[in-house]
């Protein structure tokens, strides 16, 4: 049986949008052509794809089974296609990463500008969240992790810095009144800001000092889900509240101006760089090779 290339896209917009409009919205087409396009899909498919209510647009279990089994296949076909493209001198199309808050931050911008002045052909979409997602799954053509939560079958590239360091800071006036720490362990007579991952746990606060390696479980009065959230420990921390745990590199505009004062400096540990990964099993678009070789130079 052979289903329309363009009826099948239609529906996997919907799927992913969760409606009609959303999906007809991120695609720059008519609510009702998707709608006719599904229609024409399931009658010729025999069977309902999509349980249509009022509210909300929701994939049967039909609809599930076929939007796993489209999601790799349509975007291998949009690679294979971005591949002719890029046998132009100018790469075009759109590139949709999959990044952590983090990474969007402090990572990005230092990149993003000069990337798309060199290659003014190609759309850059750039998604920000903390969960570790399969990037074909989520309709995306790579991610930005770091190295113990990339999958096997990735390939991996280095972006950003090559090292990091998390670091401790809290107010001037809050450690005047409860006293500066001079060993991990003095932290559990401190108030400590927490966050919390998408999975639900709480961020491990570890230290590590001439081979010495400290694990802390700390209490504390605020506890934000780590991402979007982030800032609001920053600024907690800077009104006295307590000690904020965070990159060094997003805390240290905050360093500089006195806001915050280095907690444990010489305690917080080091670790490697996130990296670029994608699929590599499947032919790389043009508007990603282009972006891969940029980060390398």
């Amino acid at each position: 049986m052979k289903a329309n290339l363009a009826d099948l896209n239609a529906f996997v917009s919907v799927a992913r949008a969760g409606g009609f409009r959303d999906g007809a919205r991120a695609n720059g087409l008519s609510a009702s052509g998707l709608s006719e396009a599904v229609r024409r899909l399931e009658a010729q498919l025999g069977v309902r794809l999509l349980n249509r209510t009022t509210r909300s647009v929701v994939p049967t279990e039909a609809g599930e089974r076929l939007l796993e089994r489209l999601t790799p296949a349509l975007a291998e076909i949009e690679a294979a296609i971005d591949v002719a493209h890029g046998l132009c001198d100018r790469p075009a199309g759109t590139l949709k990463l999959n990044v952590p808050v983090s990474a969007a931050r402090l990572v990005l911008p230092a990149i993003v500008p000069a990337f798309l002045a060199a290659y003014p052909d190609i759309r850059l979409e750039v998604i920000a969240e903390e969960s570790f997602v399969d990037v074909l799954a989520a309709g995306c053509d790579a991610g930005i992790r770091y190295g113990e939560r990339l999958e096997q079958d990735m390939i991996a590239v280095p972006i950003g810095p090559h090292q990091q360091r998390f670091s401790l800071g809290a107010a001037p006036a809050y450690l005047d009144r409860r006293g500066r720490p001079e060993h991990p362990r003095d932290l559990l007579g401190h108030t400590c800001l927490q966050g919390r991952f998408a999975s639900g746990a709480t961020m491990t606060w570890e230290f590590e000092r001439d081979g010495e390696v400290v694990k802390v479980d700390v209490t504390g009065p605020l506890t934000v889900r780590i991402g979007g959230a982030t800032d609001l420990l920053v600024d907690a921390a800077i009104a006295g509240t307590g000690i904020v745990p965070l990159f060094e590199d997003w805390l240290r505009p905050h360093f500089e101006s006195g806001a915050l004062e280095p907690v444990l400096e010489p305690w917080w540990q080091r670790f490697a760089g996130p990296y670029l990964y994608y699929p590599g099993r499947r032919l790389v678009p043009a508007p990603l090779r282009a972006f891969v070789d940029f980060i390398k130079v």
